[in-house]
């Protein structure tokens, strides 16, 4: 599924960001960077979709230790 998430994150930003993080804030603010941009749309997405994969990893070691 993550990399899906990054394929969609890069061809289609507020999509992927919608499939990592649901409607929030962040997917606003990716909808309109994509607007101003593909490419900055793009960057924020993939950057969304490492750094709550980043998060999950931190919960998980949390709860395995």
């Amino acid at each position: 599924m993550r990399l899906l998430q990054v394929i969609l994150g890069i061809l289609l930003p507020p999509l992927g960001v919608y499939l990592t993080v649901g409607f929030s804030s962040a997917l606003l603010f990716n909808i309109l960077l994509t607007l101003l941009g593909w490419l900055p749309g793009s960057i924020h997405a993939v950057w969304v979709i490492a750094k709550h994969a980043e998060r999950q990893g931190e919960v998980e070691r949390t709860y395995n230790t």
